[in-house]
């Protein structure tokens, strides 16, 4: 087999960038992922093993039941019949996130195998903030030099500014993991709407661009125009500040008091996988429903690589049909001597017109696949054709391979 090199220009690199759409709609205490409805699954109670509005990475373990096999994996690994994660602890270090560098240390021994668990999920969460200067707060805590850094964007992003100050107001903190939005969200493209019993009693748009979630609508309603909130883009955060009744309707108990309250963003998207539900609020819980949605950004790596198969090259194969049927492949052999047929004839692949009549004899190839090497001549992929392709000995032709890095 002769191995040919890519030319100057037949490796090609390129970005691929992408704004994928998300939505997310909570409502009496479960969160719905674009529109995804529960899926129940033959032997658990949820197919991809999470819940609602989660997303499971890998997709492993589907519809796999956890059960207690009563055998050991190895040491004190129980087998429980489904796919797991696991390190061997060795001079690299190469540790689990959950596990600290003390235990690590110390509670293992070089050989041990540490193991984790699947489906790791991801969905969004809230957190609603009624003492944000308490040292207990620690996500907000961590976000203020962020908030003070895109000042420069806005005077609404300040933890301190004549809108207020943050430390002492009650805010409404939603976490978007970086699995829905990629690099960043796309600015622009946020919404935040508000629906008591089905009715939208208000929106909120990052019109601006500039992070400002500022109340778009229904017209008429309480607050339009107002902002409300701001975005950080990039780390994926929604911080709603809002506190003015957008209606007369009341609004769901979210603290735990007697009080009903009326609709308000710092209220947006209870239930979120906030311990907030019906059995935590009262009946009136299900009169409220939230929608987000906006437009992620991911940069994908694309390698396009152009394979060439010039005229009087790959003109032959390796396929055992492509020599004539029944002919000896072996003259000679011995303990000392290998000599195949010299006689034995290349199968004469050309079609004819007409019934038991051969064509002339053409030396043709059908390609099927594409084998890629690396410097050192160690396959790394192979790109395989939906259908092999007839290459005829006076004929280029060329193969466009694209691979998603």
């Amino acid at each position: 087999m002769s191995f040919k090199k890519f030319g100057a220009n037949d490796v090609v690199l390129n970005t691929m960038k992408a704004h994928p759409q998300s939505e997310f709609f909570i409502y009496d205490g479960v969160t719905y992922y674009n529109s995804t409805p529960q899926q129940s699954g033959s032997r658990n109670t949820h197919v991809r093993n999470v819940p609602p509005g989660y997303v499971s990475l890998y997709e492993y373990n589907i519809d796999r039941p956890l059960v207690n096999t009563g055998r050991f994996i190895t040491g004190s690994i129980k087998d429980k019949g489904r796919i797991y994660p696991f390190i061997t602890k060795q001079s690299t270090t190469t540790n689990f996130s959950t596990i600290s560098t003390t235990e690590y240390v110390l509670g293992f021994q070089y050989g041990d195998v540490l193991s984790s668990s699947y489906p790791l999920s991801a969905s969004i969460t809230r957190e609603y903030i009624t003492n944000p200067s308490s040292s207990g707060n620690t996500h907000y805590r961590s976000l203020q030099n962020r908030l003070n850094f895109y000042g420069i964007r806005s005077q609404h992003y300040l933890v301190s500014s004549s809108y207020g100050n943050k430390d002492t107001q009650i805010l409404n903190l939603i976490s978007i993991p970086s699995i829905f939005f990629g690099s960043e969200i796309k600015a622009g493209t946020l919404s935040l709407k508000f629906y008591v019993t089905g009715t939208l009693i208000g929106e909120l748009q990052d019109t601006k661009r500039n992070g400002e979630l500022v109340q778009v609508g229904p017209a008429g309603s309480t607050g339009s125009g107002s902002v409300a909130g701001v975005a950080l883009y990039d780390e994926g955060f929604l911080l709603l500040t809002g506190a003015w009744a957008m209606s007369p309707a009341s609004f769901p108990v979210i603290d735990g008091s007697s009080t009903s309250y009326y609709p308000k963003w710092i209220y947006f998207g209870a239930g979120a996988n906030d311990n907030v539900s019906r059995g935590t609020t009262g009946p009136s819980f299900i009169s409220a429903s939230s929608h987000l949605s906006f437009r992620g950004t991911t940069e994908t790596q694309v390698m396009t690589m152009f394979a060439h198969a010039k005229r009087g090259e790959a003109n032959y194969s390796n396929n055992p049909t492509y020599l004539t049927y029944g002919e000896d492949q072996l003259l000679f052999t011995s303990s000392q001597v290998y000599e195949e047929n010299p006689e034995r004839t290349v199968a004469n692949t050309v079609s004819s017109s007409y019934t038991g009549y051969d064509a002339d004899f053409k030396r043709q190839v059908y390609i099927s696949r594409v084998a890629i090497y690396d410097e050192t001549k160690a396959l790394i992929g192979i790109a395989t054709l939906a259908t092999p392709i007839l290459k005829k000995e006076d004929e280029d032709i060329s193969f466009k391979i694209k691979l998603d890095i």
